[in-house]
């Protein structure tokens, strides 16, 4: 009796011991999760409103900067092909880009043109690379801007304003043409039959750079007087 008395006393406090050792793993992921959800509550709180308003200091401000202004580039193309060809006596397009190099858009509303006795030179192609014979600027052409008068610089307006793209945008280049604003003497050579000309150059452009929608390209446009 007690012999069994005390196995008994002894396997009790085994299995007392054992109990107790499965129930501490519990005890500890406890007090895990209770840490980590005071630490989530307590970094949540970081971000809660609080009745500690806080003001502006007096003259508080930032940094701003204006773009810089570029010139616009106008080039001869040969796409699309002029409607409107020359001959002795009558007017025929012209097709150019407009390239813009700023940040911003640029409104073109007209050019200013060279005198009319500057004349264009004449190519065997449209890629203007080889003059034509007996049809250059000094033979003359008898090709001239149409409407330009006796003084450079004389200002002609677009019937359309265009509005080039900011640089990196579509449709910058602009490719508008230009229709009937050359025109061909009718003193003009035979040598200039089947020619392709550089006009004369620009001497200016009257435009404005800032916010605007970008004219669709290809564009066309004239001056009419």
């Amino acid at each position: 009796m007690s012999g069994t008395g005390s196995g008994g006393t002894v396997g009790s406090r085994r299995a007392h011991r054992q109990h107790n050792r499965s129930r501490v793993p519990w005890a500890r992921k406890t007090k895990v999760v209770t840490a980590v959800v005071g630490a989530l509550l307590a970094g949540g709180s970081a971000y809660a409103a609080t009745n500690w308003a806080v003001g502006l200091a007096g003259g508080s401000s930032g940094e701003a900067q204006s773009a810089t202004v570029s010139n616009l580039t106008v080039t001869a193309v040969a796409t699309p092909a002029a409607s409107n060809v020359l001959y002795p006596g009558g007017s025929g397009d012209v097709v150019l880009t407009i390239s813009n190099p700023n940040p911003f858009p640029v409104t073109v509303t007209g050019v200013n043109l060279p005198t009319n006795t500057t004349y264009a030179t004449g190519y065997t192609t449209s890629a203007l690379t080889t003059t034509q014979s007996g049809c250059i600027a000094t033979t003359p052409s008898d090709v001239i801007w149409n409407f330009s008068t006796a003084s450079t610089g004389s200002s002609h307006t677009f019937t359309t304003a265009v509005t080039v793209a900011a640089s990196g945008q579509g449709g910058n280049p602009l490719t508008v043409t230009l229709t009937n604003d050359a025109s061909m003497t009718a003193a003009a050579p035979t040598a200039c039959e089947n020619t392709f000309f550089s006009m004369p150059a620009l001497t200016g452009v009257t435009a404005s750079g800032g916010a605007a929608t970008a004219t669709t390209s290809p564009a066309t446009d004239s001056w009419t007087s």
